[in-house]
């Protein structure tokens, strides 16, 4: 008779480094979105917007 094992949520390990992959993940997109590149593209599209005759 085999003894059925359930593996229900993360143990500690697994938590600890899912946080801390998701939070370097943020890091990474909070710096690809606060770049230079990306402000300038989208002060470009709504300005755009913005002068668009209705």
């Amino acid at each position: 008779m085999r003894a059925v094992v359930t593996e229900e949520g993360m143990s500690t390990a697994e938590y600890a480094i899912g946080t801390i992959a998701a939070a370097a993940f943020g890091a990474v997109l909070y710096g690809v979105v606060t770049g230079d590149s990306i402000v300038d593209a989208l002060t470009k599209i709504i300005e755009r917007a913005l002068d668009t005759a209705v």
